[in-house]
C-alpha cells in the first residue's frame, strides 16, 4: 500500500497540537485518546487512521495529485512508535508519575514536530534502519549460530 505524505504531514501537526496541549494541561484523557489514534495507525492501518481520514476526505479533494507516493510501512510503524510512547506517557499520567507522562509526552511531540515541521518521520527512520540490519532482508548475509 502506498500514502500520500502530504496526509501524514497533517496527522503529525495534528498529533503535534494534540501533544501540546496535553503537556500545558496535563491532560491524560486527551494523551489516551492520541494514543487510540495511534493504534488505530498501527494496528488497524492509516487507511483508518482519524487524521488520514480527515485529509481523504476535506483536503486530499481540494488538492492536486501528489508528485509522489510513499511506502504504508514506515509511517505505520511510526505510528506504533507513538503507540508505545502514549501508552507509556498516559500510564504516567494515571500512575501520579507526572515526569514519566511529560517525558513521554514531550519524545512523541518531537517526533511529531519534526515530521509536521521538516518532513523528517523519525519513526520511518528507525523502520529503515531495522529494515537495513534485519538478516531476513539480506538473503546472501550469513547469519550467525
Amino acid at each position: 500500500m502506498q500514502v500520500d505524505p502530504r496526509g501524514q504531514r497533517l496527522a503529525a501537526a495534528i498529533t503535534t497540537v494534540v501533544l501540546v496541549v496535553v503537556l500545558v494541561t496535563g491532560s491524560w484523557p486527551l494523551l489516551a485518546v492520541q494514543t487510540v489514534v495511534f493504534a488505530i495507525g498501527a494496528l488497524v492501518g492509516l487507511r483508518y487512521a482519524p487524521y488520514g481520514l480527515l485529509y481523504q476526505t476535506l483536503i486530499r479533494p481540494r488538492l492536486g495529485p501528489p508528485r509522489e507516493l510513499e511506502a504504508a510501512a514506515p509511517p505505520r510503524f511510526a505510528q506504533g512508535v507513538g503507540l508505545v510512547f502514549g501508552l507509556v506517557g498516559t500510564v504516567g499520567y494515571v500512575a501520579d508519575l507526572h515526569w514519566l507522562g511529560i517525558g513521554a509526552t514531550a519524545l512523541a511531540l518531537g517526533a511529531a514536530f519534526l515530521n509536521a515541521a521538516f518532513g523528517f518521520c523519525l519513526g520511518c527512520e528507525m523502520y529503515l534502519l531495522i529494515q537495513r540490519f534485519n538478516p531476513k532482508n539480506h538473503p546472501n548475509r550469513e547469519v550467525p549460530a
